[in-house]
């Protein structure tokens, strides 16, 4: 499973901003936007894909993200 973890809009992103100085410093300045995002991904072999979404959503759920701050899209990984 891939988990992928934003910033909610509005939440301020030091590492992003930081970026975004450095590119306009190296002549780089049309980026419009950066933005970080964490990716984690999951496997679990051996069991049914239900299971792996279960064990997913209890891993961004417990230790992965903070729903006051994160917004979270999990997708599952071909094959």
């Amino acid at each position: 499973m891939e988990v992928r973890i934003e910033l909610k809009p509005g939440v301020i992103d030091p590492e992003a901003e930081s970026v975004e100085k450095s590119l306009g410093l190296l002549g780089l300045a049309t980026v419009p936007q950066v933005e970080t995002a964490r990716i984690y991904d999951l496997e679990f072999p051996g069991i049914s894909a239900k299971e792996a979404q279960r064990l997913t959503r209890e891993a961004v759920d417990r230790l992965l993200a903070n729903p006051v701050i994160h917004r979270v899209t999990v997708r599952r990984m071909p094959p």
